[in-house]
């Protein structure tokens, strides 16, 4: 297809995204206000589907294992472009993390590109248009099992958006594993014979306290950080079970699995000194760092521009966390940009969640989802860009 066939696609999305805007907000508005922790996003899920199915999409329930996982498509054979949805809350904080965004923005780009691609592949137009309902990413499993189950096999290229306080086209993300310990000890009165217990939570204690002396001596890109799951269950009883979870990051994923087994080894020094047993898990897939691919965040932003936005001056390597759209980048081209809320705010927090609730957050779910329309048509008619896209995959 030529530039000038991929023009007026482009025209016709654009007209179909503003005719959906109300449509596809009240979907973000129905997610936010629904907030669903990870694999029980029902709702959420049920309602993304019943979206797409309004499309003309045909929708795969319960993929990869997982209840709330869906597949839709639109068209056949190859390129295959996926756009990520994303669903699940955070506890007692919601949508701080903005997956209404996430979702309502994959979803809308899909359902308005319906209106101009429907009538381009009956024509006999190749190419297929697929949305994946991935769940859990705040504990970062939902793509990790896709991704195990071959899902993304058949997949040319995948991309989604996040909320942000600010507009970028490329970001880092940190490799990431997750450390569950578990002590035991020995229950006593903690008054009248505490010459008898052995205590599980100066277990716990003494493993925070080797892990903060562990953060001199680690690399600046380095993060771990941990809460106590157990503490307890009366101050009178000696601890007899306690436990901790710890996120263990870093930009390489050969240097997360060195520093995990250091913070392993603080744990069991903690173990030996307080007499407990430990019992060490490591939840879920690890998370992989993101593969930055140049050509498709090129063409991500070349639709900014059709837009009139321009990407905000900021490091991609600056303020990183970690996603399980790592584990996605690493066996097909993905990107991951930022679509700008407001400035001043930062995800995980309160400020977030109003404001990925309210108008800020229904802007940048246009924007999000009108930039990955733009991009998908790009993908799915520009031969020569999707090569690229490729080249580029195997080559970093």
């Amino acid at each position: 297809m030529n530039v000038d066939e991929r023009a007026g696609l482009k025209s016709g999305f654009l007209c179909a995204i503003d005719s959906l805007k109300e449509k596809v907000t009240a979907l973000s508005a129905f997610i936010f206000d629904n907030p669903e922790p990870a694999f029980k996003e029902f709702k959420t899920s049920g309602a993304m589907q019943d979206f797409l199915r309004e499309h003309g999409f045909q929708v795969e329930t319960a993929i990869a294992g997982m209840e709330t996982a869906f597949r839709a498509t639109l068209g056949s054979g190859a390129p295959v472009i996926a756009l990520l949805a994303e669903m699940d809350s955070l506890p007692e904080l919601g949508h701080a993390c903005g997956h209404n965004i996430v979702g309502a923005a994959s979803v809308g780009a899909a359902s308005a590109l319906s209106q101009v691609l429907d009538a381009e592949f009956k024509r006999g137009g190749h190419g297929t248009l697929m949305v994946l309902g991935t769940p859990a990413e705040e504990e970062g499993h939902g793509k990790t099992e896709m991704v195990a189950a071959g899902v993304f096999g058949s997949i040319d290229a995948a991309m989604m958006v996040h909320g942000s306080s600010r507009r970028m086209v490329s970001k880092h993300f940190l490799g990431l594993s997750v450390l569950h310990f578990t002590f035991s000890g020995r229950a006593a009165h903690a008054s009248a014979y505490p010459e008898e217990g052995i205590n599980a939570l100066n277990a716990v204690i003494q493993t925070f306290n080797a892990i903060n002396a562990l953060r001199q001596h680690v690399p600046s890109d380095v993060r771990i950080h941990g809460i106590v799951t157990d503490g307890g269950k009366a101050a009178n009883i000696v601890p007899e079970t306690a436990s901790a979870e710890f996120f263990v990051r870093a930009f390489a994923m050969d240097e997360v699995e060195s520093l995990k087994e250091r913070v392993i080894k603080c744990a069991r020094g903690a173990a030996e000194a307080t007499g407990c047993t430990l019992e060490v898990t490591e939840v879920g897939e690890p998370n992989a760092p993101m593969k930055i691919n140049r050509a498709f965040a090129a063409a991500y932003k070349d639709s900014l521009r059709q837009l009139g936005l321009k990407e905000d001056e900021y490091k991609p390597d600056k303020n990183l966390g970690s996603s399980d759209i790592g584990n996605v980048s690493q066996v097909v081209p993905s990107i991951h940009p930022n679509v700008p809320l407001r400035k001043g705010i930062a995800v995980h927090t309160r400020d977030f969640a109003v404001a990925a609730g309210g108008p800020d957050g229904h802007r940048a779910t246009i924007e999000g989802a009108s930039a990955l329309g733009l991009t998908a048509i790009e993908l799915l008619f520009n031969t020569e860009l999707l090569e690229s896209v490729k080249k580029d995959f195997a080559s970093s």
